[in-house]
Formats: C-alpha cells, sequence, structure tokens
C-alpha cells in the first residue's frame, strides 16, 4: 500500500499536459498529491491540495470529493480529465484499485 502511482495525463484539444504523484504517508495513512502541469488552473488547484484519506475520497459521491471541490473552486473545464486521474491516483496509492489505464477515445 505505500506504493507511488505515476498518472500521466494528455487532456486533448488544450494540449496540456499534467502528471500526478500519489503516495500514501506510512505514519499518517493519508495520500500525499504533487503535481507537475502545464496548466495554470490545474497548478492551482493543486497548491490548495492537501493529504487526503483515500477511503473518504473514493467513497465519497463525486461532487462531494475534495478534489472535485478544489476543481470548482479553479473553475476547471468541467470536461478535463485531471481531476479524474488525481481521484483514480488516490485510488491506486491507497490500495483501493489496480493499474490500469483509462482511455477515453473520442471519434
Amino acid at each position: 500500500m505505500n506504493e507511488e502511482c505515476k498518472v500521466t495525463i494528455d487532456a486533448g484539444v488544450c494540449k496540456m499536459k499534467t502528471i500526478v504523484y500519489a503516495k500514501v504517508n506510512p505514519e499518517t495513512r493519508m495520500v500525499n498529491i504533487n503535481i507537475e502541469s502545464d496548466c495554470a488552473s490545474v497548478l492551482k488547484m493543486s497548491l490548495s491540495i492537501k493529504p487526503v484519506c483515500q477511503y473518504t475520497e473514493i467513497e465519497s459521491s463525486i461532487t462531494k470529493t475534495e478534489i472535485y471541490k478544489l476543481a470548482d473552486e479553479v473553475h476547471i473545464h468541467a470536461a478535463c480529465p485531471v481531476p479524474c486521474a488525481i481521484i483514480k491516483a488516490i485510488e491506486v496509492a491507497g490500495g483501493l484499485g489496480l493499474k490500469r489505464n483509462v482511455t477515453i477515445n473520442i471519434e
């Protein structure tokens, strides 16, 4: 459960790249999130992300998660895949999900 999860996101037409690193702190058992991004909005959101409890974040409804609340506060585009990717990173780092790719194909 103390494995780092790295998620790389190519957001699509905006051409913004984001890398999310998630890792459980063995002392607090909370997931720490670090983000590198070309997107100013994602970077602004990342400054407010505090360590999160993987169980609380994953079990909350989508509008109640800390990540989506922060995304809303900085007005991240509704179709942006980054908040979802952060949640997936939390899920995997916290031992609640497997490292499997997620794909959206637009045709």
